[in-house]
């Protein structure tokens, strides 16, 4: 008996997710009923009123002690509750049968934060729009989302199940060095090159091209100016793929040509270092005689983001974060492509299942960015083998501006809650200074289109210069966070108010799913028996500690 649910300070329920069992137990306490066909009022109110004392209690435990319980068990030891503050949100996860331990629950609460991340992208950071996009006002709309998000924890826990990788939170790789070798070179050349130089992309770049075999990785190749793929961002990707075409193991016969063990193949031993992911491969010469000892040598090369210390390490890969810094300037040319996306919503995009907009961590050489809006195509060569495209936005560099901006704002924030008393006023310290002119550079950019944005900014600086009433720090913080709910509807506009991840043209992805089947043509069978049956890891959770992320900010603060 397992439910996951997402609730606001208000104990209102955002989301949930609740197996066959969890819903039972309810309609067996609160006498759920099913009137015509639609139930989910009904579960959503006996959620509610189950877990509203606990939510108060904890909100209030914060209010007065700024603290709370994360963890606790209840109808005589036989019900775990987990929970977790991302932001003004609580993430309960709660289980009934004793199945799941207590790292466990909080695990499927990182997961679950990820996927929204993913998701919604920078929106996240601001309570009130992350509540509308989470829990649409429109029945169908709720649902729709709702439903999305409970497929993929359905997946998840699928996989946590019955896939060692997902099990361990690793990424596994099917290990045939000449097959892997001719894989990442035709993506190299046949698909991101080919694709990149195609007038028919429509400003659309690909970063990134990876075969899948399952949830097993055969090949991954990265353009020169991609940034690297955090293990946590590339396990978010399988999921979604696994989500959007599931594996079905079961069903897949074993030709008696692969029944037996193939001679000579030996599983690789566990590495010293972790470095995942494959962006390029050595060539390889290798004569019958030398795969036995290719295999154990491990030539191949891997590039992953180095781990690093976390104040808040629960040990998984879900959890991790980038130590990098920032200091890019949008580019005129990009924000004028971005300007023209901004417009009105009159209704959440229906998501469609190919393409999706996804959002993940990217290093660019003008700085670090979470949660960059991408766009991923799926493209299933067959049953269980899969070719996966990540395509980089055109508006990209103004998603890095606006992600400085409410870095900076965050931090004065942070600084403001905590009261922290500095000897010159907040209008003379080199943190606002530097956010000043920034903002002041990207509101000006905008031209008047954003006029919202202009009225909170010009109010806040009015607010912090005024000699006579500088304005107490609860009135500079609630002056702050009206800013930087503007900056995440402006964020909301370009990359999540369009209808629909526009994507590559559908001709041009008919024709590079077509070279793919006829290069792996003859390999269809062995890649599926062998991902059956290869057990060979490359990444390990215990080598990915989360990190806070330090960002350019940090270089300002340390003039203060």
């Amino acid at each position: 008996m397992k439910c996951v649910l997402i609730s606001s300070e208000g104990a209102e329920v955002l989301f949930y997710w609740a197996d066959p069992d969890f819903l039972a137990m309810l309609q067996q306490r609160f006498g759920i009923q099913d009137q015509n066909g639609d139930e989910i009022p009904s579960v959503e109110d006996s959620i509610n009123t189950l877990f509203a004392p606990m939510i108060i209690s904890c909100g209030t435990m914060l209010e007065k002690l700024g603290d709370t319980y994360t963890c606790f068990s209840a109808e005589n030891g036989k019900h775990l509750y987990v929970l977790h503050m991302f932001g003004e949100c609580l993430y309960i996860a709660m289980n009934g049968d004793g199945r799941e331990s207590e790292d466990d629950l909080r695990r499927q609460l990182y997961v679950l934060r990820r996927l929204t991340e993913a998701h919604f992208g920078l929106v996240t950071l601001d309570s009130h729009l992350f509540h509308r996009e989470l829990r649409p006002v429109e029945t169908e709309q709720r649902a729709h989302i709702w439903g999305l998000f409970q497929s993929l924890l359905q997946t998840y826990n699928q996989l946590h199940e019955e896939d060692q990788s997902f099990a361990v939170e690793a990424v596994e790789r099917l290990i045939h060095p000449q097959l892997c070798e001719q894989c990442i070179e035709f993506l190299e050349r046949q698909v991101v090159q080919y694709i990149n130089s195609n007038t028919e992309r429509a400003g659309h770049e690909v970063v990134h091209a990876f075969l899948l075999i399952h949830t097993k990785l055969l090949a991954f190749y990265s353009s020169r100016n991609a940034s690297s793929l955090r293990p946590a961002d590339l396990l978010t990707l399988l999921l979604i793929v696994q989500d959007l075409y599931p594996s079905s193991f079961k069903d897949q016969p074993v030709p008696e040509v692969f029944a037996q063990p193939i001679e000579g193949e030996i599983s690789l031993q566990r590495p010293q270092s972790s470095e995942s992911i494959p962006v390029n491969s050595p060539l390889y010469h290798s004569t019958s005689e030398e795969q036995i000892a290719d295999d154990l040598s491990m030539p191949e090369e891997f590039f992953t983001p180095k781990a690093s210390p976390s104040q808040q390490s629960t040990g998984s890969a879900w959890t991790e974060g980038v130590d990098s810094q920032s200091d890019g300037e949008v580019n005129s040319a990009d924000f004028l492509l971005a300007e023209d996306m901004l417009h009105i919503v009159e209704s959440p995009a229906s998501e469609a299942t190919n393409p999706r907009r996804i959002f993940l961590d990217v290093n660019l050489k003008e700085g670090y960015c979470p949660m960059m809006p991408h766009t991923m195509h799926c493209l299933s060569l067959w049953p269980g083998i899969l070719l996966v495209l990540l395509t980089k936005n055109p508006s990209s560099q103004v998603a890095l501006s606006l992600y400085q901006l409410l870095d900076g704002i965050l931090m004065i924030e942070k600084k403001l809650k905590e009261g922290q008393e500095s000897r010159q006023p907040l209008r003379s310290q080199p943190l606002f200074l530097e956010l000043r002119h920034r903002m002041d550079k990207f509101v000006k950019k905008l031209g008047g289109q954003e006029s919202q944005l202009q009225n909170t900014w010009q109010e806040l600086k009015n607010k912090i210069s005024s000699r006579s009433e500088p304005g107490t720090s609860l009135e500079l913080l609630q002056a702050f966070c009206n800013v930087r709910r503007q900056l995440c509807a402006v964020y909301r506009l370009l990359f999540l108010g369009s209808p629909g991840a526009q994507g590559l043209p559908q001709n041009l992805l008919e024709r590079v799913q077509q070279f793919t089947q006829d290069k792996l043509k003859d390999w269809k069978d062995f890649l599926l028996v062998k991902s059956k049956r290869n057990v060979t890891m490359v990444s390990y959770p215990l080598m990915f500690t989360p990190a806070p992320i330090f960002s350019f900010w940090w270089g300002v603060l340390e003039d203060l």
